[in-house]
């Protein structure tokens, strides 16, 4: 009997290690691939990196930090589809209307305010909003958040910059399913 049991059925393991790569050999595709990217990237190379790295207002990846800016005029816009706007029989002269609104991917929404109470549940990707005097909160799938009326929203936003994001918004307003969005005026 043989002192190494599994000699006879798996062989020489040894053709089955890992070989060592050279540093060099390792790298040289990936900074291929970047200056392929760089060289092909409608922007500044430095600008690109920057993306990369989250350090711009238009990040790579969902979790990097962003804040309103005068750069957010050229980014999408929000789509807001109505689906119902009823009288609420209990509270005569206020309505409640459900809509949609739709984040195509870096979609903004500047500052703006809600004549009503808005009560908002996030059906699809991620949302990050910010009220007045609030920090900026992630809000993805399944989680919901109140506006008072009247709140200043000083932005919304689908932070990804691939993915599509989708929330149904509830406001509870006057009558006559006025209005459910008042521009802040552009100061300066």
């Amino acid at each position: 009997m043989s002192t190494a049991p599994f000699a006879g059925t798996f062989g020489n393991l040894r053709a089955f290690a890992p070989r060592r790569v050279p540093l060099r050999a390792a790298w040289a595709p990936a900074a291929l691939l970047w200056l392929v990217a760089a060289s092909v990237a409608p922007r500044p190379l430095r600008q690109w990196v920057a993306d990369i790295c989250g350090e711009t207002r238009a990040p790579m990846f969902a979790s990097a930090p962003t804040s309103a800016g005068a750069h957010d005029t050229a980014r999408p816009t929000t789509k807001v589809t109505v689906l119902s706007c009823t009288p609420l029989p209990q509270l005569p002269g206020k309505t409640v209307t459900t809509a949609i609104v739709d984040f195509p991917p870096r979609a903004f929404s500047p500052a703006h305010r809600h004549p009503g109470s808005v009560t908002v549940f996030v059906t699809e990707g991620t949302i990050r909003s910010q009220l007045q005097g609030e920090p900026a909160i992630d809000y993805t799938h399944g989680q919901t958040f109140f506006e008072p009326p009247g709140t200043l929203h000083v932005f919304a936003e689908n932070p990804d910059p691939v993915r599509h994001a989708q929330l149904i918004a509830f406001f509870v307003t006057d009558a006559n399913c006025g209005p459910l969005t008042l521009p802040e005026p552009v100061s300066g």
